[in-house]
């Protein structure tokens, strides 16, 4: 059905009434299917989705389900498109919308709040209390685009004016995809201080949030960065991304490298982004007396913490969800300033028709893929259309 009547839009931003979506069905199995196109609501858009980044958390949604709640129950056959690092063009204003304009390019953020909760009053939106209570009788307001409603792997997606932050044309597609990234380790930092110009950081895990980790860390001055990871390749481009030391773990041991590159004593924060079952611990070893710890992974089930030693030393222990308290915009600014290049994490792109190809890249790491971006072809489609 065509968009109501108040809801703006421009003949220079055609809107079909329906679009191409994949869907969710048995663990691992996405199927393309036809959606009808979404209308904005009072404080919403319509996103004309042009790239999505590949996300970790989505492969776990894909094959394993958890952390997305779809009306209140598992993902999977239940008509679900998953998907949520994207970025676009807002081709339609909801009712009062006038903080944007169609043909803005922006980027996204996940999480919308229900904005009633006392979490989401506080800012704390990725911590709502009403997190995926959007089914049966009751409406809460709550979105996490590709978690408890439909997310970006399709052609358009609504968004709260409250997740969507700028794109400057200096920025391409592909970059833009980022931003949630490094939104998400912005987010760790500050909730560890923020302050951290001068101090040392370390951060253990070099996959996108732990490599972008390492460039928010040095762009906000911490002296000095140290990464820890398994490829060389990787330690190599978080190198690039600012640290001043990296350590593979499977040639030394990382707790004494980071110590003896902080002169001994330890770091002041760790950032943990690698999930891994000692990765805490680990964390709390490298860290030194009255310093903090950040987590930013899920780890693959329940984790041993030695929390005698984070009590003798004082030692405060944070863990963030995504992207919160604004850390996306944040971010998108020093990436619009050049403070690093996020696009070195992005290796490889394909098209949305080739979406399981991209997803298997990214899934098994085919040529160390780290950041595989899929991109809509509409100026293929309104041709394809003409014709």
């Amino acid at each position: 059905m065509p968009m109501p009547e108040n809801v703006k839009t421009s003949s220079d931003y055609p809107i079909p009434e329906t679009m191409k979506a994949w869907v969710l069905g048995d663990p691992g199995e996405l199927s393309p299917t036809e959606k009808p196109v979404p209308a904005p609501k009072k404080a919403e858009v319509l996103v004309r989705i042009d790239a999505i980044a590949v996300c970790g958390t989505d492969l776990e949604i894909i094959y394993k389900g958890p952390p997305a709640l779809i009306n209140g129950k598992q993902p999977f056959n239940q008509n679900f498109t998953p998907g949520h690092e994207y970025m676009g063009t807002v081709v339609a204003l909801g009712p009062g919308v006038d903080e944007y304009a169609i043909g803005d390019r922006v980027t996204v953020e996940i999480h919308a709040g229900c904005g009633q909760c006392r979490r989401c009053r506080e800012g704390m939106y990725t911590s709502c209390h009403n997190y995926g209570l959007n089914y049966g009788n009751v409406d809460k307001g709550h979105r996490a685009n590709g978690f408890t409603t439909d997310g970006g792997f399709c052609e358009y997606a609504v968004n709260n004016i409250n997740t969507l932050v700028h794109v400057p044309d200096s920025m391409s597609d592909e970059e833009a995809t980022l931003v949630v990234t490094a939104g998400t380790s912005m987010y760790g930092l500050t909730e560890l201080g923020g302050l951290v110009a001068g101090e040392s950081v370390a951060v253990i895990g070099p996959g996108p949030i732990g490599l972008l980790g390492v460039a928010v860390a040095k762009a906000l001055g911490a002296q000095p960065v140290i990464l820890t990871g398994t490829r060389d390749n990787r330690l190599e481009m978080g190198k690039k991304l600012g640290a001043d030391h990296v350590v593979n773990v499977r040639n030394e041991d990382a707790i004494e490298a980071v110590r003896r590159h902080s002169g001994g004593k330890g770091v002041d924060y760790v950032l943990e982004c690698s999930g891994g079952k000692t990765g805490f611990n680990d964390a709390a070893k490298m860290v030194n007396r009255g310093g903090k710890i950040c987590l930013g992974a899920f780890p693959d089930g329940e984790v041993g913490v030695d929390v005698a030693h984070l009590v003798r030393n004082n030692i405060y222990v944070y863990a963030i969800r995504g992207e919160g308290k604004s850390g996306t915009h944040r971010a998108a600014a020093f990436m619009e300033q050049k403070r690093f290049d996020a696009t070195l994490i992005h290796t490889h792109t394909f098209l949305m028709d080739d979406l399981p190809e991209a997803i298997r890249y990214a899934k098994e790491r085919v040529d160390d893929a780290i950041k595989v971006v899929v991109k809509n072809d509409f100026a293929q489609s309104a041709q394809e259309a003409a014709e």
